[in-house]
């Protein structure tokens, strides 16, 4: 079985629908110190914490997390529901 990640402190109890591009790359915070929520802005700098860099799929609205207690980084799994 893999290793658990470390999860990062909470930034916020809902996700954030963001827009995203398809064929675009975006930078999730993992650590919950980013002042621009959901994305990184390198606050992470000097922990363990890395971010998380996907590509959007399609066009559309993803939800992403900002509680980063998700085990599905960096889409929302409702692990803030149980905050």
């Amino acid at each position: 079985m893999g290793q658990e990640r470390e999860k990062g402190r909470v930034a916020g109890k809902e996700p954030i629908d963001v827009d995203v591009k398809k064929g675009e790359t975006y930078v999730w915070c993992s650590c919950g110190r980013s002042k621009n929520q959901p994305f990184c802005d390198g606050s992470d700098e000097g922990f363990s914490f890395e971010p998380v860099a996907f590509t959007a799929k399609e066009t559309g609205s993803v939800k992403l997390c900002t509680c980063k207690q998700t085990d599905t980084p960096p889409y929302c799994d409702c692990a803030h529901d149980n905050l």
